[in-house]
């Protein structure tokens, strides 16, 4: 009998469909994964604002971790937001029980207003006790300022940044430039294995639809890695489809706020 490549998400659910377990879903399929998922929140969202959030107990997260892995299993893992300091050593403590490997964190902790969606006693947390499980984090800009306390804001700044987030005990970083105030969208890829740093050019995709786009991003390398790519072959894998998912969205209109990418691109390009 054959099998799929298996790809687990956990994070929280965006029910309009553009970011988190929803985002996720949609690449990995669109990435030729089977793609499964621990919820860790509900969200009542669309383009233009977040209306509500119902957390999941800590408890019945750890049981949604189980219930995969006992039996259908997993290749990589994507994890998403954590909303509490209980809720990331939960499922720290059940990954470390199934011996996971292949795991991408996206360290998701500032709006795009700029406003910190963490505690500090939950970011202690995720540096603590996440992080150093991580095979790879994929923070922005605004998230390394966050986890390094200190302002990373610049090209200049960047080399150092990912050498000091790999630091916390991840032996990749990915750490994303879009929040530099250019036309370019230039990724650096960090191995601390190797010491090598690796710039990951791109043109900024001008469109009003970017909802989701960390999420996609992440979940990308997640399924490159599910389907046994080594991480640069992921990595360079998930920049080009996330700027193919923009650049095809771009012409869309979904919702009167920020609209997602276009998951789907290369399966049914448009209308």
């Amino acid at each position: 009998m054959k099998t799929y490549h298996r790809a687990l998400t956990i994070a929280g659910s965006d029910s309009g469909g553009g970011a988190g377990i929803q985002a996720d879903l949609k690449t990995f399929s669109a990435l030729g994964c089977f793609g499964m998922s621990v919820i860790t929140a509900l969200t009542a969202q669309n383009t233009r604002e977040v209306t509500g959030i119902f957390p999941v107990p800590s408890d019945f997260i750890g049981q949604q971790i189980d219930a995969v892995l006992s039996d259908i299993g997993t290749d990589a893992v994507k994890i998403g937001m954590l909303h509490s300091p209980d809720v990331i050593l939960t499922v720290a403590r059940h990954l470390k029980k199934w011996h996971i490997c292949n795991l991408v964190l996206d360290p998701v902790m500032v709006a795009k207003s700029g406003d910190k969606l963490l505690q500090d006693d939950a970011v202690a947390a995720l540096k603590q006790t996440l992080i150093p499980l991580a095979d790879i984090i994929t923070p922005n800009l605004p998230e390394a300022s966050v986890l390094l306390g200190r302002a990373v804001t610049t090209r200049a700044d960047m080399d150092q940044a990912a050498r000091d987030l790999a630091d916390l005990g991840c032996p990749h970083v990915l750490l994303k430039g879009g929040h530099l105030s250019d036309d370019s969208s230039l990724d650096l890829l960090y191995s601390a294995t190797t010491g090598q740093l690796q710039e990951l050019p791109g043109n900024r995709v001008p469109t009003p639809n970017s909802h989701g786009t960390g999420c996609t991003l992440s979940s990308a390398v997640c399924a490159g890695l599910a389907k046994g790519m080594d991480m640069p072959a992921a990595v360079e894998q998930a920049k080009t489809y996330i700027t193919g998912a923009l650049a095809a969205g771009a012409d869309f209109s979904i919702g009167r706020g920020h609209g997602p990418v276009h998951h789907f691109h290369a399966l049914w390009p448009g209308r």
